[in-house]
């Protein structure tokens, strides 16, 4: 009895211990297998490929530029900047492209929203020919400046979205209000947006009655306020600005002037 006694002592005492050794093991299973990521966790490559893949990523940044109204040109000397509001217009664009090739000038075309929405071909043309893009708004709105900001805000940014879209990648590089109607708001909106406020030095005044020796005239007398040159493309009849723009091209060219863009 004693015996059987001591025996089931020495049982106990020995079953505690393989026990203990016993959880011990499972213990350092345990852990090996979370080390390893043998219980369903991602393993340490896996986890990598984890934060690499499924990270989400952000969109580049958008550089800004100088919020200010530009006129100046980026071509050193005796320059002019050629810009083009109110298209794309499946009428004129292709005549105004022409004529600027036709003299190997390059110019900035100040696009409607819905209109290079719905012709995105002419603003890839556009492209294609080395000229810049424009943001001019969705509604072409000269009340801009008596808007609210989140107004100003949808006008500007709806259309940039519509032109860049248009274009197949290319960037929308300025930013130029209906009728001149900037704010504070609106230029330090679009420059956040890489869009530098575009202003102009001389209007030809094409979209008004007239003839296409008044617009000569009224540009030609203009010239000695500053680089910018605003023609049209769209908004009606284009055919005087076309006619103008053959003839004034090679005058300017005879007055000792180059062409570039405004600067960014």
């Amino acid at each position: 009895m004693r015996d059987g006694i001591t025996m089931a002592r020495r049982f106990g005492i020995e079953g505690g211990i393989i026990g203990v050794v016993a959880a011990a093991v499972v213990s350092l299973g345990i852990v090996g297998a979370i080390a390893s990521g043998q219980l369903g966790g991602p393993s340490q490559a896996e986890a990598d490929t984890l934060s690499n893949s499924q990270q989400p990523r952000k969109a580049p940044r958008i550089a800004p530029v100088d919020p200010s109204i530009v006129h100046a040109s980026d071509r050193p000397g005796r320059s002019l900047n050629i810009t083009i509001d109110d298209g794309p217009d499946p009428v004129w664009t292709p005549k105004v492209l022409e004529v600027l090739k036709k003299h190997d000038v390059k110019a900035v075309f100040c696009m409607i929203g819905p209109q290079a929405r719905a012709h995105p071909e002419l603003v890839q043309q556009v492209v294609a020919a080395g000229h810049k893009l424009c943001d001019h708004t969705v509604s072409h709105n000269t009340g801009m400046d008596h808007q609210p900001d989140s107004y100003q805000s949808r006008q500007i940014l709806d259309a940039q979205k519509m032109i860049e879209d248009a274009a197949g990648g290319a960037k929308v590089e300025y930013y130029r209000a209906p009728g001149g109607a900037f704010t504070p708001y609106s230029r330090r909106l679009a420059a956040d947006h890489g869009m530098r406020p575009l202003g102009w030095n001389v209007d030809s005044k094409d979209f008004e009655s007239g003839s296409v020796e008044g617009i000569d005239a009224t540009v030609r007398g203009e010239l000695t306020n500053g680089p910018t040159v605003l023609f049209h493309d769209g908004g009606g009849d284009r055919s005087r600005t076309v006619a103008s723009l053959d003839r004034l091209l090679p005058w300017m060219k005879q007055q000792g002037y180059g062409f570039g863009f405004p600067k960014r």
